[in-house]
C-alpha cells in the first residue's frame, strides 16, 4: 500500500508518497522534473514498482505540486538535499535504491549516485539534464536569472561533474530517449549515454513517439511504463556470464572481475580465474557500437589470428568471439591479458614517444594473406562540425577534394598511447583493439597516433610525430599538402568536441584535460599543421 506523508526540511513542507517493498527489496526513488513536474503524474510509475514488490518513494520538490516554497527559491543543492532528507527519514540505512529521474532530475540521480554510492543498485534516465558546476548552488529565479544565463552559456553542461559521476557508475542503467526531444539537445543525450556505457550494465530504451515529457507519456502508455520499469529491474549480464564460463579451460571459474580503465568504444573487463590467469572482454554495449559489432568483432578476430605469428607485435591472443550477441547480453570477445598499463602521464615522455613510432612501424610492415578492407573516413568536408572562423574554414577546404593517391599498408586504425602497454622498465608489452584494422595510407596511422598526442602532451609533440615515425624507418610518407589532407581527415574528427574522448585519460590521472584545454590544443594543432604542410 502506497501511503502520503509530509515532512518539514529547510523550513518547507515536503509532501510525499511510500510504501510496498520488504525485507531486502530495493526502493525505487521517483523523481519528477523542472517547471509543473510533481509526483502526482508519476503516480502509474511508482505502481509499476510496487507491482513488483519494490518499495517506492515519490516528493514533490518545494515549490511543485503539495509542497511548500517558491520554485524561484529552488536550487540544484536543495533538490538533491531535500530528497536525501526524504530518504534518509523513511528508508532504512543500508537498504537498496533504485533511482529514477526525469528531465532536471537526471542531476539529481547523478548526485545521489554519488552520495549513497553502493547502495545504489539500478538508475532509470528519462531525457535527462546535466548542469554545469557553477549552476548547483544558483537558485533557478525567474527567466532573466544567472542560473538561466549559465544554462544559455553554450556547451556549458559539457564539463558537468554528473557525467563524471555516470562515468564511474557500476550498476544497472537504462537511458529513456524520446523521439522528439523539444528541450534537451541531443549532444547532452549522447553525452549522458557515452558516459553510462562507460562502466554500468547499460540499456537504452528508445521511445519513438514520446516528447520530452516521459514522465506524462508513462502515465498514459502502459506497454512503454512496463517496458522501462522491466529493463530497471532485470539482472544484467546474467547470459554473459554463462557464455564466458563455457569458454573457460575445463575446471576454472571466474573468480573477480573489474573494469579497465581507458576504453571509450567499448567497456573492457579483466577477469582473473582461480588459478590467477587473467583475461579481457570486450563487451560493446552503446548503441552505434552494438550495431557494428559484427564486423568490428569478426574483424579483431581475424586479426588476432593473423597476429599471433608475427614477431614484434605483442597483441593478445583471441579465445572467442560473440560477435551478434547470440549467446550473450552484448556482442563481445574474450582474450588473453597482456602484461603492462596504459601510459598517458608525462614522465619518460620522449623515450615513450620513440617506442610508440618504432611499434606502429612494425606493424606497417606486417603482411597479411588477406587485405582487409578499405579504410574508413570519420569525417568528411560536409558532415564535419567546426567552430566558426578563417583557421577552420581553412582546414576543412583542405579535405574538400578526391583523396591523394597511396601505397597502401596495414592499418591499426586506432594506434595511440591508450591502445599500447607498457611494461615498468619502459618496454611495450601489447597494443591492443583491433577492432578498426584496415588497408590505407601509412599517413592516416601517424595522423591518428599524432592527433592523440597533441591533445594528450601538447600540440608540438603531435606535430612532431611523423619525424619520429621515419627515423625509426617508416614507409614513406606523402610530402606538402597530400600529407595534410590524411592528418586533416583524422583531427577534424576530433571537432567541434575534442573534450568529448577525454573520459578515458581522466580516469587514468589526467583530470586536467578540460574541454577547454582539449579545444585550444586541437586548434593550436590544426594551426601548426597549416603552417607546416600548406
Amino acid at each position: 500500500m502506497i501511503s502520503s506523508f509530509t515532512q518539514h526540511h529547510g523550513g518547507e513542507r515536503l509532501s510525499g508518497v511510500y510504501g510496498g517493498g520488504g525485507p531486502d527489496r530495493a526502493t525505487a526513488v521517483v523523481l519528477h522534473g523542472a517547471g509543473n513536474g510533481s509526483k502526482e503524474r508519476l503516480t502509474p510509475v511508482c505502481e509499476e514498482f510496487a507491482g513488483r514488490g519494490c518499495g517506492v518513494l515519490a516528493l514533490d520538490f518545494s515549490g511543485h505540486g503539495e509542497s511548500t516554497g517558491e520554485l524561484r527559491e529552488l536550487s540544484l543543492r536543495r533538490r538533491f538535499e531535500q530528497a536525501v532528507a526524504v530518504i534518509d527519514a523513511r528508508m532504512p540505512a543500508d537498504g537498496p535504491l533504485i533511482l529514477v529521474g526525469f528531465s532536471m532530475s537526471g542531476q539529481t540521480v547523478a548526485d545521489l549516485v554519488r552520495h549513497y554510492g553502493d547502495r545504489v543498485t539500478a538508475i532509470g534516465l528519462c531525457s535527462p539534464a546535466v548542469y554545469a558546476a557553477e549552476a548547483w548552488d544558483v537558485p533557478f529565479g525567474d527567466g532573466d536569472s544567472r542560473f538561466s544565463a549559465i544554462l544559455r552559456t553554450p556547451d556549458s553542461w559539457r564539463g558537468a561533474p554528473a557525467l563524471d559521476t555516470l562515468r564511474a557508475y557500476e550498476g544497472r542503467a537504462v537511458l529513456a530517449v524520446p523521439g522528439h526531444d523539444e528541450v534537451i539537445p541531443p549532444d547532452v543525450t549522447e553525452a549522458v549515454q557515452d558516459a553510462l556505457a562507460a562502466r554500468s550494465q547499460y540499456t537504452r530504451l528508445d521511445v519513438p513517439d514520446a516528447p520530452h515529457r516521459l514522465g506524462l507519456w508513462f502515465h498514459d502508455h502502459a506497454d512503454d511504463r512496463r517496458e522501462f520499469v522491466d529493463a530497471l529491474l532485470v539482472e544484467g549480464w546474467t547470459a554473459t556470464r554463462a557464455w564466458v564460463a563455457k569458454q573457460l579451460p575445463a575446471g576454472r571459474t571466474v573468480a573477480t572481475t573489474r573494469f579497465l580503465s581507458g576504453g571509450w568504444s567499448s567497456q573492457m573487463r579483466a577477469l582473473t580465474l582461480d588459478d590467477g590467469s587473467d583475461l579481457v572482454l570486450r563487451s560493446f554495449v552503446k548503441p552505434f557500437f552494438r550495431h557494428h559489432a559484427p564486423g568490428l568483432l569478426n574483424r579483431e578476430a581475424s586479426v588476432l589470428t593473423l597476429l599471433a605469428g608475427q614477431d614484434g607485435i605483442p597483441a593478445p591472443a583471441l579465445l572467442a568471439v560473440d560477435a551478434t550477441a547470440e549467446h550473450s547480453d552484448h556482442p563481445g570477445l574474450l582474450m588473453t591479458r597482456l602484461p603492462g598499463r596504459v601510459r598517458v602521464d608525462e614522465e619518460d615522455l620522449v623515450r615513450r614517444l620513440d617506442l610508440l613510432a618504432a611499434q606502429l612501424v612494425r606493424i606497417h610492415r606486417v603482411v597479411p594473406d588477406e587485405r582487409p578492407r578499405a579504410y574508413q573516413a570519420w569525417t568528411s568536408a560536409e558532415r564535419v562540425r567546426v567552430p566558426g572562423g578563417a583557421l577552420w574554414e581553412r582546414a576543412v577546404d583542405v579535405i574538400r577534394r578526391d583523396p591523394p593517391s597511396y601505397e597502401g599498408v596495414l592499418l591499426h586504425r586506432d594506434f595511440h598511447p591508450g591502445n599500447v602497454l607498457f611494461t615498468d622498465d619502459l618496454r611495450i608489452s601489447g597494443v591492443v583493439d583491433w577492432v578498426e584494422t584496415s588497408w590505407g595510407p601509412a599517413d592516416l596511422d601517424v595522423a591518428h597516433c599524432s592527433t592523440a598526442l597533441a591533445l594528450l602532451h601538447g600540440p608540438e609533440h603531435g606535430l612532431g610525430f611523423r619525424d619520429r615515425y621515419e627515423a625509426q624507418g617508416g614507409r614513406r610518407l606523402a610530402d606538402g599538402t597530400d600529407h595534410l589532407y590524411w592528418r586533416l581527415l583524422d583531427s577534424l574528427a576530433y571537432a567541434p568536441d575534442a573534450g568529448k574522448l577525454a573520459g578515458p585519460w581522466r580516469e587514468l590521472g589526467r583530470t586536467e584535460l578540460t574541454p577547454a584545454v582539449l579545444g585550444g590544443r586541437l586548434e593550436a594543432y590544426v594551426e601548426g599543421l597549416l603552417e607546416r604542410y600548406a
